[in-house]
């Protein structure tokens, strides 16, 4: 089990690794047909499926739509990637006994 000085710690490390909502939406508006995004977001196939789909005119129209369903999942995905870092920080933790100088960054 951990001590509340090694969960404060992996909400610190959470903080600084997390991808930012902010720059995630402002990928999204200004380069969407590239997928950039989904790359920032750690999505690379689907972000290398956008940015493909992208090339053609149909494709183009469909990327369009795929991006403006994407303002609504941004929050969503961004909250999975700190699930994901949690739960690696946590299982790291656990397996080092702490987070304390023999922690290794991520």
């Amino acid at each position: 089990m951990l001590n509340t000085q090694d969960k404060i710690l992996i909400e610190q490390r959470i903080t600084n690794e997390k991808p930012s909502v902010a720059v995630a939406y402002l990928l999204l508006l200004f380069l969407w047909p590239f997928g950039a995004h989904r790359f920032y977001l750690g999505r690379v196939g689907s972000a290398i499926v956008m940015l493909l789909l992208s090339l053609t005119v149909f494709g183009l129209v469909l990327s369009a739509l795929w991006a403006f369903i994407d303002l609504f999942l941004v929050p969503g995905i961004v909250q999975e990637k700190v699930d994901d870092i949690r739960q690696k920080l946590t299982m790291e933790a656990m397996a080092n006994g702490s987070i304390g100088p023999g922690f290794a960054p991520g």
